[in-house]
């Protein structure tokens, strides 16, 4: 049996009120389960205990320096993140991100038509690759329930498809991709858009630290 795995996450909100997010980004993490992963995983779980953190990375939070990020200093943030980027590169992964500026959008209902065209015209782009598989898992937690109908509209068409739900944020390491991811894409969005990058962000990372990393992240792009 070929089994995909694709774990999703998001950056950005619904809302169009003047304190809402500029951007909605989605990002997917594919992996197809016939590769053992558990060495790299392993490794990354290592790397983040030497560090005194074991807990999920949540990269808005460790930017922030808050939640549990409260007590550790630059440096030990910016190895945290470290770890989870080196574990992308080493893992054999695909990935993607759509970015829409909301900008262009009127209302919620056109967010999501917009939302599930991008996502549809990934689904067309690659159909042959999806359809190998004779089973189709989707890691999204739900945590914006629109989000979660979108990708079970768009998802549904494949028969072996999957939506879970319910699953340990803090073992599922590749979830914990497209978290990063929807910051990175985000921040390479805003920069090729000209659009403000906060001081925490400049803080966190230097421009060129950050064009290095995305110049890695883009040899594992899906499309």
């Amino acid at each position: 049996m070929k089994i995909l795995n694709i774990y999703v996450d998001e950056t950005g909100e619904f809302g169009f009120n003047d304190k809402s997010a500029k951007l909605y980004g989605i990002s997917f993490t594919f992996y197809e389960q016939n590769y053992d992963i558990s060495n790299e995983v392993n490794n990354l779980n290592a790397r983040l205990k030497k560090l005194g953190y074991t807990g999920m990375i949540h990269m808005a939070d460790l930017i922030m320096r808050r939640g549990d990020y409260v007590n550790f200093d630059i440096n030990v943030r910016k190895s945290i993140f470290n770890a989870i980027y080196q574990f992308t590169k080493k893992s054999p992964i695909k990935i993607h991100s759509i970015i829409v500026n909301k900008k262009y959008t009127d209302n919620k209902k056109v967010l999501k038509q917009k939302l599930l065209l991008e996502i549809n015209k990934m689904l067309i782009a690659k159909e042959t690759y999806f359809k190998k598989f004779t089973k189709i898992n989707l890691y999204y937690d739900n945590g914006q329930e629109i989000l979660g109908t979108i990708l079970d509209s768009a998802f549904l068409k494949f028969s072996s498809f999957d939506h879970i739900v319910k699953f340990d944020h803090v073992k599922e390491r590749l979830f914990q991709v497209s978290d990063m991811l929807t910051y990175i894409d985000k921040y390479d969005y805003k920069y090729k858009n000209k659009m403000p990058i906060t001081k925490i962000e400049r803080y966190f990372f230097m421009h060129e630290e950050i064009r290095k990393i995305l110049k890695e992240i883009d040899k594992k792009r899906f499309l």
